[in-house]
């Protein structure tokens, strides 16, 4: 099932939302298989910390984040990639790999890569290996305002 906190936040903003489910999935690509999507279309949330700030880098799941792109557009001195001690705090109920990329619900900077904006709605993990969330783009972007970078490249070797 997917987070509670998010769920209470797409209602009370009157957001349509989709619930995919799935056979339980933890890799992007087993994930992205289990529940008929496109790696272009699965968004994975990265943990990062921009100059010792924990934010959120969200990137299609069969690309990868060049963290130096990053750092240079954001005008940072570091990105680095956060580990899990560093963030399995924030949301205690979601299973490891699942936080959804709503970085407003815990006063976290968001950092798009500026593809996935082209997609129509959004699909992301919500707090589960179970299930996906899809959003239309449009509200994702009005509830979450991340900042719109191009920081992430085509993976060798994604399916699909």
């Amino acid at each position: 099932m997917p987070l509670p906190a998010v769920l209470e936040l797409l209602h009370r903003e009157l957001v349509p939302y989709s619930v995919i489910p799935h056979a339980p999935a933890t890799t992007s690509p087993e994930t992205a298989s289990a529940a008929a999507v496109s790696g272009r279309d699965l968004a994975k949330t990265v943990m990062i910390l921009v100059d010792g700030k924990l934010a959120m880098a969200v990137r299609a799941a069969a690309d990868y984040a060049n963290f130096d792109e990053l750092r240079d557009q954001i005008g940072a001195r570091r990105v680095d990639s956060a580990h899990p001690d560093q963030f399995r705090d924030l949301c205690p109920t979601c299973e490891p790999g699942t936080i959804p990329p709503i970085g407003p619900l815990w006063g976290l900077d968001v950092y798009v890569d500026e593809a996935l904006s082209r997609n129509e709605s959004l699909t992301f993990k919500a707090g589960s290996h179970r299930d996906l969330l899809r959003i239309a783009w449009r509200d994702f972007e009005r509830l979450v305002h991340p900042r719109l970078l191009d920081f992430a490249s085509s993976q060798v070797g994604w399916p699909w």
